[in-house]
């Protein structure tokens, strides 16, 4: 479908927390589709996200679809999941972030990226179990920056909007957007591209649904959040205690930048590696995301 935004990426791109009027998910990318076209309608949207998306799994499995689309937008949000594994390794994350974006890129689409959350600080966890991950997250943020500058994308850096520390934009899970979420996300994203493509009027921001309450918030934690963090923790949780572990006990000794600075070698040798038919290096700018932790994946 020559001309359309393909959407790739995980539970954020398939819609989760902006529930559609007729069921199923919405979500920013269909907002953003809606509100592309030169003429009213926009352009079409082929959404591949799906929950629980790793990198690889864009790589692997969404971007041969993608390609064979044409498409001429494409957005590529995913990496949150990659730090709830046991097995995360920001150099596999690296590779399979610009392999897509190299791929899309070389075809002639608009790659859309933006930063992702700390899921951590989103659930509100214990600071020798949140530091971790937040750590994690940094090093991936780090990643989508630099390899949306090598390839020229449009990046948005959410941190710089004030929205995005507002309760109100987010859903009841604490990790997804709500429908006011999605909807200024896609506001985001639309600003950016119009600033130098023609775009039809921006998303509106009135709300189809009602917003989340506390109490549906405490009623999701106490009931289905428990067990969507174990589901999501199970392959983490042993590896995860051993990280904090570490974490207070550098803590104690007043070590704690050292864990810092391997991340950091570690995410420097990842963008350092990634060479191939789309580029050598890292291109323009291989430093920390500007907007690091700051929407969900």
């Amino acid at each position: 479908m020559p001309g359309c935004f393909a959407a790739l990426g995980d539970s954020l791109t398939e819609g989760l927390g902006d529930p559609a009027p007729g069921g199923g998910w919405r979500g920013w990318a269909a907002l953003l589709a809606e509100a592309l076209g030169e003429r009213p309608g926009g352009v079409p949207l082929v959404n591949l996200a799906r929950s629980g998306a790793l990198a690889a799994d864009v790589a692997e499995r969404q971007l041969p679809a993608a390609r064979e689309l044409r498409p001429r937008f494409a957005s590529l949000l995913v990496g949150a999941n990659d730090t709830l594994r046991a097995a995360f390794a920001i150099e596999r994350v690296a590779a399979a972030l610009d392999r897509a974006h190299g791929a899309l890129s070389a075809d002639g689409a608009v790659v859309l990226t933006a930063c992702l959350p700390d899921p951590g600080r989103m659930l509100g966890l214990p600071a020798p179990l949140a530091r971790p991950l937040g750590r994690r997250m940094r090093a991936v943020n780090t990643v989508v920056h630099a390899v949306s500058a090598r390839y020229e994308g449009v990046h948005l850096h959410l941190a710089e909007h004030p929205w995005v520390a507002e309760r109100a934009s987010w859903s009841v899970d604490r990790l997804h957007p709500s429908e006011r979420g999605h909807r200024l996300l896609a506001r985001g994203f639309h600003a950016a591209l119009a600033a130098g493509r023609p775009v039809g009027p921006p998303p509106a921001l009135t709300l189809d649904g009602p917003q989340p309450t506390r109490t549906g918030s405490a009623l999701w934690m106490a009931t289905r959040g428990t067990r969507w963090v174990a589901d999501r923790c199970t392959d983490l949780l042993p590896g995860l205690l051993g990280l904090a572990f570490q974490e207070c006990r550098h803590g104690l000794t007043g070590s704690g930048r050292l864990l810092d600075a391997v991340a950091d070698t570690a995410t420097r040798s990842a963008l350092a590696a990634l060479s191939g038919p789309y580029g050598t290096a890292t291109g323009k700018d291989s430093g920390t995301a500007k907007g690091a932790a700051t929407m969900a994946g």
